[in-house]
């Protein structure tokens, strides 16, 4: 991994289901900075719920968020560990 990476974890709320496809896209497009992934669908609701654990660099990180953010039907969010880089 690069010098200068941050440990995070992006939580996401997916509301709508015609969004999934344009996010699979873009979290493949950061597979090489991605450590793992979790989705729970929650069908009685109709929402998932995803988690992506991250070591990147921090721009990485927030430009991924700042996508799935403005994505219809996704919200998102970071947390970032407190570890020394």
């Amino acid at each position: 991994m690069e010098a200068n990476t941050k440990l995070a974890v992006i939580a996401i709320v997916v509301e709508q289901a015609d969004s999934v496809r344009e996010l699979n896209e873009l979290l493949h497009g950061c597979s090489s900075y991605i450590i793992g992934r979790m989705g729970i669908p929650h069908r009685e609701r109709g929402v998932s719920l995803i988690s992506i654990a991250m070591d990147a660099p921090q721009d990485v990180i927030s430009a991924l968020s700042g996508k799935l953010g403005r994505m219809k039907g996704v919200s998102a969010k970071v947390a970032y560990s407190k570890m020394p880089e």
